[in-house]
């Protein structure tokens, strides 16, 4: 095994900078690194990936592993189809023919007619690395409206393309972050959201504030668009402008931040300068708008629900004592609900298992959908009065597998299934229920190959999320079939903090709570070795992004416990998280360290703040990129360099850092597969796996 004895980290300066929180002093002697574009940044980046990438290069098992993830990644991916167009309709989906960097946009006029392709982002670079990141059919079916991403940057430009000719129109917009875009029903033009234009210099680490509403006509240039929402006195509120599905109303969604809970205004399209109406105006819960009859709006939301409930609200008597319960809370999570054939069609999780019911418009239960098995299901979009719809099911050993349902027989025919060259018979998948520190009982996935002995011995893979009301559910992974094969066991907790469980779920692991998620993670691991199926020396742990802060926080905290952390593009900095990006928008998860009771329980875990000199910490592989504008690299910068001059053991601590690429959207499958099979040749070096 390779040891840190090897390792001259790179000589990372120490500034005597201090500052002063509440009272507290904390140094933070690597705030130069915040700047990757400084000479002395760019150095100290080009240094550490030279021994990164010197150290995964002597790792004979390397190639070989990424061959194998090349050869099974080389297979045709579907996505869902759909359809638009009144007069004419048209079906648009996305496939990718195995190695395609970007998948690619067809259209065709019947499911069994030649598709034609219409946008291949391929063609928009040289290295894969302009990315499709949105789009929107005209209701006509004639036109999309497209958003396009560089080198993983949150950043859009938005241009329309004539569907039929496939040429792009004049029409080209900028400065747009997490917007769609919602076409008026004369297809004449759509709404969307946008920053006022940044510095050109720093866009990748200014704050983002005042997002705006616009309202932009086909053929006009960006600067005649017409604002039609904003808030001087909110700088924090974003917007998100959808047009119902007859066109009468806008819909505008007011987010603060992460937060889940949002407020809902409308506006009459039928008027002319008809006012937004503030239909909801409290951040006090959740709420979805489905679908509208005339006065009455359908909202999933999860007031007095933490697991969600379908409400309608009269806009004609909006006060609350007039809201109507449609379809009650469950057991199960609601995910989210459409309207297909005059029916709900409600998507709930049960225990991070998909579950697909549908109810008549009075709420009443019309039927279950028989999924092919235990796993994710997504999809079943369409128009109100569609009788058709598609949805895709994936497990931890069952690619994306399309299926066309008829909503009138409730009958599901396969559609499109991908040929991946493993046989799904030999793997195995359990879900066991384990004890938190505070007895809490949190619910795991483990997967792995038939017939392995639990005898402590297996390499294990330990990954979760823990945040922001996202649930982790069953899908398929090349990178993590390739594990397997490798007698790798992959687990996967679903800790306090995700949506699988609802509101309560969620709060049980943000702000002052926060430690419940690290001690979910911690204590999944302990279970893993109880029960024999690893030990300390062959576990490792992953995550990314709010997963990667996890990483960060366990490893700090239990560093005996795991032999190896791949903390992926993580917020490793909690004093200084909200000064960059989008940053400030995360405060209403993890509290601000402006807040002097926040202060106190960010710096507790603040995996940054809490290395300790002289201490030997599992093999860690870092990976971020050197221009993600979500979570700026600076937090695994600073988190690297801490490390490095902490740590004490033979150990490898090391950070391989990605260029042109951002957070991880739109990264190119081959950017992918090369970071895949570094991550597993890390491990079979530092877990001294036999391959």
């Amino acid at each position: 095994m390779s040891t840190a004895k090897q390792f001259t980290y790179p000589a990372t300066h120490k500034s005597d900078q201090v500052d002063n929180y509440h009272g507290t002093l904390v140094a933070d002697p690597y705030r130069w690194l915040e700047n990757p574009d400084s000479e002395e940044s760019k150095a100290w980046i080009e240094a550490e990936n030279k021994i990164t990438f010197g150290f995964l290069d002597e790792i004979p098992a390397r190639n070989t592993i990424q061959q194998r993830l090349t050869k099974l990644w080389d297979y045709e991916k579907y996505g869902i189809p759909f359809k638009e167009g009144i007069a004419e309709t048209r079906y648009f989906y996305f496939k990718n023919d195995g190695l395609q960097n970007q998948s690619v946009l067809y259209t065709l006029k019947t499911l069994n007619a030649e598709p034609k392709v219409l946008l291949d982002p391929n063609k928009l670079s040289d290295d894969g690395t302009v990315a499709l990141s949105g789009l929107s059919i005209s209701d006509d079916g004639k036109l999309l409206a497209y958003g396009l991403s560089t080198s993983g940057s949150d950043w859009q430009e938005w241009k329309v393309r004539d569907v039929e000719t496939g040429k792009d129109l004049a029409d080209h917009l900028k400065w747009i972050k997490f917007s769609g875009a919602s076409w008026t029903i004369d297809n004449q033009g759509f709404f969307y959201s946008r920053y006022d234009e940044p510095n050109a210099k720093t866009k990748l680490e200014d704050v983002n504030y005042y997002q705006k509403l616009y309202y932009h006509q086909l053929g006009k240039p960006q600067s005649e668009d017409i604002l039609i929402y904003h808030r001087d006195d909110e700088k924090e509120w974003g917007f998100s402008g959808g047009v119902t599905e007859d066109g009468r109303y806008l819909i505008i969604s007011v987010s603060l931040g992460t937060d889940p809970r949002n407020l809902v205004f409308y506006k009459d399209l039928t008027e002319p300068n008809a006012k937004v109406v503030e239909l909801i105006n409290e951040f006090e819960a959740d709420y979805s708008f489905i679908d509208h009859d005339d006065s009455v709006f359908y909202f999933r939301t999860d007031l007095n629900a933490p697991r969600g409930r379908v409400i309608a609200i009269d806009t004609q008597n909006p006060a609350k004592k007039g809201w109507q319960e449609i379809i009650p809370e469950s057991e199960a999570t609601l995910e989210s609900v459409n309207i297909l054939n005059n029916q709900f069609v409600a998507d709930y999780l049960q225990d991070a298992r998909s579950q697909i019911k549908i109810f008549d418009l009075k709420g009443s239960f019309v039927r279950e959908v028989q999924l092919p098995g235990v796993g994710s299901a997504g999809g079943f979009n369409g128009k109100r009065h569609d009788t058709e719809t598609f949805y895709s099911f994936t497990s931890f050993t069952t690619p994306g597998t399309i299926y066309r349902y008829d909503m009138v027989t409730g009958k599901s025919e396969l559609f499109r299934q991908p040929k991946v060259d493993f046989s799904s018979d030999d793997y195995e998948t359990k879900q066991v229920l384990y004890s938190s520190k505070d007895g809490t009982n949190v619910p795991m996935f483990i997967t792995h190959k038939k017939g392995i002995k639990l005898d402590g011995n297996n390499p294990t893979y330990l990954y979760a999320y823990g945040g922001f009301n996202i649930p982790l559910t069953p899908s398929f992974s090349v990178s993590m079939l390739v594990w397997m094969e490798m007698s790798g066991v992959y687990a996967m907790p679903n800790i306090r903090g995700g949506g699988e469980y609802g509101e309560e779920w969620h709060q049980a692991g943000m702000k002052d709570k926060k430690q419940n998620v690290f001690d979910d993670f911690i204590a999944a691991a302990e279970w893993l070795v109880a029960n024999k199926y690893t030990k300390p020396a062959k576990l490792a742990i992953a995550g990314g992004s709010n997963g990667g802060l996890l990483v960060g926080a366990c490893m700090t905290q239990r560093p005996d416990l795991f032999g190896a952390a791949l903390p992926a593009v993580g917020v490793m900095d909690m004093l200084r998280f909200h000064k960059f990006t989008i940053g400030w928008a995360w405060t209403s998860e993890y509290g601000s360290p402006d807040n002097a009771e926040d202060f106190k329980t960010l710096y507790a875990y603040s995996p940054l703040h809490n290395l300790k000199a002289n201490t030997a910490y599992p093999a860690t592989l870092i990976t971020t990129a050197d221009h993600d504008d979500r979570v700026v690299p600076a937090h695994s910068f600073k988190f690297a360099a801490a490390l490095q001059a902490a740590h004490q053991g033979d150990a490898p601590v090391l950070i391989r850092i990605e260029t042109k690429a951002g957070h991880g959207a739109g990264k190119p499958t081959t950017k992918i597969i090369e970071e895949a099979a570094d991550k597993w040749a890390f491990l079979v070096r530092t877990l001294d796996i036999q391959v």
